[in-house]
Formats: C-alpha cells, structure tokens, sequence
C-alpha cells in the first residue's frame, strides 16, 4: 500500500485526510514513479471544492505536479526508463508516495535541479513559460503582468528578462522587494493603476499577461495600445471582450519542461520555492496557499 493524501467529499478543508491505497500502476503512455517532490498550487484546493466540477470518483489524491523516480513504463512508452529522476503532471495526485505520470507531459530532471525545484514548474513556471510565448514580446520592448508576485508572474517576469524584456508588475508594496528581486518594476494595484503603470513605463505596454482579472484587467487594458497583445489566466471572459484571449499551449508539455529544467539548472529562472513541508504536513502547507497568503511557490517533499 501507499499513503496518500485527499478528499473523500466535495468541499472544505474538513473533507481531507490521510488514504491508503495500491501502488498505482503504470497503464500505456504512463510513468509510475517514486514521489520525491509535489508542487502546491491554487488549483488544488479549488479542486477539492468542486470549482472544477463534482463528476470525478472519490477519493481523490490531491496535487497536480510531481518530481520522483521512475519505478516502471507504461506500454507504449519511450525516452524514460526505470531509475530516471523525472518531473511532470501528475495523473493520480502527487501528494503521495506513489503515482503516475502521463510521459507526454514529463520530462528528464536535470542532475543539477533538485527535486523541490522539478516539482514546482511543471503548472505555474509552464503556465508562464506558454504565456510568454504567446505574446513574444520582443527585446526591449515592455511586458507587464498583472498579480505579477505569484508563481506564474514571477515566472513569467525571468523567462521575459532572459529573452530581454523588460518587465513591469502590478503587486501590493509588501511585495515591492520581492518582484524587484527578480528584476521587475513593482507597481502597486487599485484604484489609479493605470496612471502609475504609465509613470513606471514611460515608453509604453507591448504585452499585457493578466493573472488577476476583473476590475484590475479593465482598468490596466487601457495602456495597452494593441489589445490583442493581451492574454488571461484568471478571467478570460473579460480579456476577450477587451480583444484579448487566454493562454493556450503553443508547445508540448514535454518540451516545454525540459526548455524550463534548463533554465533553471543554467541559474536563468528560480522556481521561487520559498517553503517545504514534509508530506505529513500536507494539511497546513494547502491552508498557506488556500489562504491567498503564500510567496511564491510551496512544495511538499516525500522522503
């Protein structure tokens, strides 16, 4: 058996708890894989209730992203063998010892990245890493993101400064240091942004990456001269109706992890892991980023 840890009911934190079950196995196109690693993200709890949808069979293991050792392929599977250190998306919940990945959205994790790091990009850093692309924004030319001190915006703020964008964010000033510490000018969201995201980028917007949505996207759309050069994560409805549209995948998930792995073993990105809890504590590392509160990117490590 493997432990596990996930949800029983549609809903809130009380319907979490720590499962058994079989140790996955590896059907055609798939990884099983020791779990080293498991990456935290907002889509997990919202998951849990039911934002997503309630028609998945429960239980269900938390977690979408996951680093480990390849225990046994799939038919069908090529590139990976057992005993390969890998990352990817998680098939069968990564908060666990055990479980699967598909191998067309996973990727060899370099020797020189470690396992906490492997499992923080394969949602957020690939989330940005595709933004990105889809915007192209050109050297010298201005990027600006809005909820810019997440995972995705830091993220996406080191791949646009490797490719010589420069970058402005919106983010509360508690968060000043933080987004300056990857580059970007800090911008403080609300009533007036735009005025300041004019001040902070006297030669204009080329490309606007929206993680935030609502009022904030309306109002900062008004320094973007060309709206198609807009795209959205958190609301695309409202993008859309401004000429933008939302992220959508240009690459393979496979290439785009080991395009990331790259980066990050070369020193150009920091996934911005700022916390690690122990798979035992799986509870309280949710709540952090349940509460809206988290840093950059919380993961949990199985040992």
């Amino acid at each position: 058996m493997s432990k596990a840890f996930g949800f029983r009911a549609y809903g809130g934190p009380e319907n979490q708890e720590f499962l058994e079950r079989p140790v996955p196995v590896a059907g055609p196109g798939r990884l099983l894989i020791a779990v080293r690693a498991a990456g935290i993200n907002p889509a997990d709890w919202k998951i849990r209730n039911g934002w997503f949808g309630t028609d998945q069979p429960l239980p269900r293991v938390l977690g979408v992203e996951a680093a480990g050792v390849v225990m046994e392929t799939g038919a069908g599977v090529e590139g990976f063998a057992p005993g390969d250190e890998v990352f990817g998306i998680a098939a069968a919940g990564g908060y666990a010892e055990h479980t699967l990945l598909d191998a067309g959205a996973a990727a060899r994790k370099p020797s020189g990245v470690g396992f906490a790091d492997a499992a923080a990009l394969p949602v957020a850093a690939a989330t940005a890493y595709d933004a990105v692309d889809q915007l192209a924004p050109e050297p010298g030319r201005t990027l600006l993101v809005l909820g810019i001190a997440g995972g995705v915006g830091s993220a996406a703020a080191q791949i646009a400064r490797v490719r010589g964008v420069k970058v402005v964010g919106t983010a509360s000033d508690r968060n000043r240091d933080w987004v300056e510490s990857f580059g970007a000018t800090q911008v403080r969201y609300g009533e007036g942004v735009a005025d300041r995201i004019r001040a902070a980028a006297p030669d204009g917007v080329d490309a606007l990456l929206d993680l935030i949505g609502g009022e904030d996207l309306r109002e900062a759309a008004a320094v973007l001269a060309d709206r198609s050069r807009l795209v959205s994560t958190a609301d695309p409805d409202t993008a859309a109706a401004l000429g933008g549209s939302p992220v959508v995948r240009r690459s393979p998930v496979g290439d785009v992890l080991t395009a990331l792995a790259a980066l990050v073993e070369s020193g150009a990105l920091d996934p911005r892991v700022t916390a690690t809890y122990p798979l035992a504590r799986a509870a309280e590392a949710l709540a952090e980023v349940e509460s809206g509160h988290a840093r950059g990117k919380l993961v949990l490590v199985v040992e």
